[in-house]
């Protein structure tokens, strides 16, 4: 699974890495996170049915639009890629409603003599990536004034490097495929070929302290390498 991450980027990154139109500062000021739990908004990248892409902060933890409860949600942070299509919760996001959720790097928890030692992963030649994520708007069914918009990140069998830590990892996809993964055209075969894990030669991963257990603890000392704190 993927329950927790960080994100770091500067808004003139984010715009060129995720081809979002207009000036720079028309964006909104997203601080700089390395400890995002569920339940946050969290900043997203979608594609409209009409007009440019669009910069959105959705609350991770997925709320289908039939749910009668919010609460809902937040057992759906995370989409399993096999049943993803299929899923009454994520099919017709699946279909009408994907996006990319940027991130810096993610973090896995590996068993050790009855503990839990928590990893940092990242890509080794950038701290910007996307996850393949899902979206949906909510409105509560008692007060219909209450519009949520949530979202989730697909998760996929892991690859050599993280298998070690966890046997799930997120979906991280190469930006070559943004623009298939965000568009309606894109045939569901070829969605599904997307959802698979990153070749572990791209990435990298180091154990770090146990201050990152707690969604307090919202510091660059979270993925600071264990022993050089």
């Amino acid at each position: 699974m993927c329950g927790r991450f960080a994100f770091w980027v500067t808004r003139r990154r984010l715009k060129e890495e995720f081809d979002l139109p207009g000036p720079e500062d028309a964006l909104p000021e997203i601080p700089a996170r390395y400890n995002i739990a569920p339940g946050t908004d969290i900043a997203s990248i979608r594609q409209p049915p009409e007009g440019p892409r669009e910069l959105a902060m959705l609350r991770w933890g997925l709320i289908p639009s039939w749910a009668r409860d919010k609460k809902t949600g937040y057992k759906m942070i995370n989409a399993r890629a096999e049943s993803v299509i299929k899923k009454p919760a994520f099919r017709n996001a699946f279909r009408y409603r994907r996006c990319l959720i940027p991130a810096s790097g993610f973090y896995e928890w590996q068993k050790r003599d009855g503990k839990k030692q928590p990893w940092f992963i990242t890509l080794k030649d950038t701290d910007l990536f996307a996850f393949a994520g899902l979206w949906e708007r909510w409105k509560n069914p008692e007060d219909e004034s209450e519009v949520i918009e949530s979202c989730t990140i697909i998760t996929t069998d892991s690859n050599e490097l993280v298998r070690p830590l966890h046997n799930r990892m997120p979906v991280v996809l190469e930006r070559p495929d943004y623009e298939s993964w965000l568009s309606r055209k894109t045939p569901d075969r070829e969605l599904a070929a997307l959802l698979r894990p990153l070749p572990p030669e791209k990435m990298t991963a180091w154990p770090v302290s146990s201050r990152v257990n707690s969604p307090s603890n919202d510091s660059p000392e979270c993925i600071r390498p264990l022993g050089r704190e």
